[in-house]
């Protein structure tokens, strides 16, 4: 039997609910709007979702790169990681097939220099 002596503080900030977070990385020209609306899509049609948090925001940007954040809760830790994985999987399916141009590139730009310039 385990006692506890001294008082201990609990240090979750409102409440105790277990949130999962995906990180997906695009390309600038990425609909937001169109994604959270995807996200909420995929969350209502997930029985693993408590339907409790509902985010999806832009954490981070590079110059090739925003980093999306999707959050959301789950009753437990089991229930977030499958619904992470779903999540992941098909924000990634509907980013392909609907807009393969806001998955991350590469862009090179080729320019004369202003010698091969004056030459011509």
């Amino acid at each position: 039997m385990v006692v506890v002596e001294k008082p201990f503080q609990n240090w979750t900030r409102v409440s105790a609910d277990i949130l999962g977070t995906v990180f997906i990385y695009t390309d600038y020209t990425v609909p937001l709007d169109k994604l959270r609306k995807e996200l909420t899509r995929i969350l209502e049609s997930d029985p693993k979702w408590d339907g409790k948090v509902n985010v999806l925001q832009v954490t981070d940007s590079t110059e090739k790169t925003m980093e999306i954040r999707a959050l959301m809760s789950a009753a437990d830790s089991p229930s977030a990681w499958d619904l992470r994985v779903n999540v992941r999987e098909k924000l990634i399916d509907f980013l392909q097939k609907n807009y393969p141009e806001s998955l991350p590139r590469s862009r090179l730009v080729f320019s004369k220099s202003q010698e091969a310039i004056d030459e011509v």
